[in-house]
């Protein structure tokens, strides 16, 4: 299994971005897919993330402001980052829970990061 992220990039303040993250391999089922953000000297924290059933999370300090969305054909999580902030800049990881042919488990697999930085 991979997770292949892409869209970040280098905007100013106010602008827009908007992530995808694409899992491929033998999966069978993907139960949670989320992102993820880390800047420097920072720990890890969670963006927003969706559920199979379309139960949505959000940290505080992107409510109103990102979309978390997934296409369950196509095994991809987007995230639509609008009025983005110089604190936003970070590396975005995305993640899912996936569980594979002929396993009665799931794992947790992580994208490689993509960097998104807002000038201001």
């Amino acid at each position: 299994v991979q997770l292949q992220a892409s869209g970040g990039g280098l905007v100013e303040a106010g602008e827009s971005l908007r992530l995808s993250c694409a899992a491929s391999g033998r999966i069978a089922n993907i139960n949670v897919m989320g992102w993820y953000r880390q800047a420097p000297g920072k720990q890890r924290e969670l963006v927003a993330d969706i559920y199979s059933g379309g139960s949505v999370n959000y940290a505080d300090s992107v409510k109103g402001r990102f979309t978390i969305s997934r296409d369950n054909a196509k095994n991809t999580v987007y995230l639509q980052m609008n009025s983005l902030k110089p604190e936003d800049t970070a590396v975005y990881y995305c993640n899912a829970d996936i569980r594979v042919y002929f396993s009665a488990n799931s794992k947790t697999y992580w994208g490689q990061g993509t960097q998104v930085t807002v000038s201001s």
